[in-house]
């Protein structure tokens, strides 16, 4: 596997931000190292994405940054272009994951079901993101869905809270999202 996968799979949790202000990156970064959580998907809803991945690289090697919601190869190149180590997606977009796996970018493509699994198998991508969990069926489906792909992890995002993260994610071949606010 990745080593970039590996760190991330030690970690356990990826904070997902979204960050308005570039000025505000290199706060929460120092917040996430603070908190020994050195790892943040910076998504590329904001026109300060970009930026804050560039700062957060720059001024903070010890996180691991990546960006989110990447939706196009031009996203792809900007974000590893300002210093992004992963790129996840919210859905399987072949253009995008392979770019990605041609260009060894470790990427983690949203999925939720079956099709889309084997579609990550084809291209012998290991990680994939179930997306949005709660909403596809959550815990029962990601169960299900597993049970014949023993051979990937999955990161569960979408609809989990803080109400709903143990009881309903025990971390069986899962990683974990949490959504911040900044």
């Amino acid at each position: 596997m990745n080593k970039i996968l590996e760190r991330i799979g030690e970690l356990g949790i990826i904070p997902v931000v979204k960050i308005e202000k570039a000025e505000d990156a290199l706060p929460l970064g120092r917040a996430l190292i603070d908190g020994d959580l050195p790892i943040a998907e910076i998504t590329f809803r904001t026109s300060a994405a970009e930026e804050s991945i560039k700062i957060l690289t720059k001024e903070l090697p010890k996180l691991l940054v990546g960006a989110g919601t990447v939706l196009t190869v031009e996203q792809v190149k900007k974000a590893v272009s300002a210093g992004a180590k992963f790129i996840v997606t919210p859905g399987f977009n072949p253009k995008v994951v392979d770019y990605c796996t041609e260009n060894n970018i470790p990427i983690t493509p949203g999925i939720n079901n079956p099709t889309q699994i084997e579609m990550a198998l084809e291209r012998e991508i290991e990680v994939v993101k179930f997306f949005p969990a709660e909403a596809s069926g959550g815990l029962p489906l990601l169960e299900a869905m597993s049970a014949p792909y023993s051979g990937i992890r999955f990161i569960p995002t979408g609809g989990i809270n803080q109400n709903n993260l143990c009881s309903s994610y025990p971390i069986i071949k899962c990683l974990l999202v949490v959504v911040v606010g900044w």
